[in-house]
């Protein structure tokens, strides 16, 4: 589109004083070149989509399916990294919401214990909760796995919360 802006603003300038004749001949040429490219696409278009083979060799065939094949794998890509970005801002999140789980569970059972930090520290790692809250936590893509929904017979008591 832009060659054809620029083709047309050279073409004013050089028959700014020329006859209408010549630049409807111009717009002619200029309308049956568009026609002409957006037939090609046209038909190009139709053959990515596996339509109009019939006419075609084996190397056209082979040209075709080198840019599809070129056109999935940058589809692929950008599929990738739009999980692997999704992936990261969720182990972001999920970090942020385990240091607040580990702040939230040392205030409120942390005051009131006699032993202090013994009984935190040893709540904690029964937790799964280390002493370096920064740990980063790694989630993955993985096939879903049948689940068990059988009541585990041991639950750790928390106050008046049970842990499954």
């Amino acid at each position: 589109m832009k060659s054809v802006i620029d083709r047309y603003n050279k073409t004013k300038e050089e028959h700014q004083l020329g006859n209408p004749t010549s630049e409807v001949k111009y717009w002619q040429r200029e309308a049956a070149i568009l026609r002409q490219q957006l037939q090609n696409l046209q038909e190009s278009h139709r053959q990515m989509m596996g339509q109009e083979l019939s006419g075609l060799n084996v190397k056209d065939l082979q040209n075709i399916e080198n840019q599809l094949d070129m056109s999935l794998r940058g589809v692929r890509m950008k599929k990738d990294q739009i999980l692997m970005d999704e992936i990261q801002e969720l182990n972001r999140k999920g970090n942020l919401i385990h240091q607040e789980n580990v702040e939230l569970y040392k205030k409120a059972y942390g005051t009131r214990n006699v032993n202090g930090a013994n009984r935190v520290s040893m709540m904690t790692k029964d937790l799964g909760i280390g002493e370096d809250s920064h740990v980063p936590v790694h989630l993955q893509l993985s096939q879903p796995q049948q689940q068990n929904y059988e009541t585990p017979t041991r639950a750790t008591n928390l106050g008046r919360l049970q842990l499954h």
